[in-house]
């Protein structure tokens, strides 16, 4: 299946909505090995965003290019919020 075209552009306005939100990450290491957190989106920066994991034990890379993003290596999306 192709994938539907989309640029840079496009996907730092949709991180942005996310600034200092709670947010989802999965991100493919490749080898079939995939990790999932939860954290909150701290910073928004011209060439990559950082995400803080609420997990104090995680050692893993935080910040990611919004390249990773495009090519699908990296899944950010928003946490329903708790009613």
């Amino acid at each position: 299946m192709i994938r539907p075209t989309q640029n840079i552009q496009a996907i730092k306005d949709e991180i942005k909505k996310y600034y200092e939100k709670d947010v989802a990450v999965r991100v493919n290491l490749g080898r079939n090995k995939i990790v999932s957190f939860t954290g909150r989106l701290s910073g928004v920066y011209p060439a990559l965003f950082t995400v803080q994991p609420y997990d104090a034990d995680y050692r893993g890379k935080t910040a990611y290019a919004y390249a990773e993003v495009l090519c699908g290596s990296v899944k950010v999306r928003e946490l329903a919020k708790k009613a």
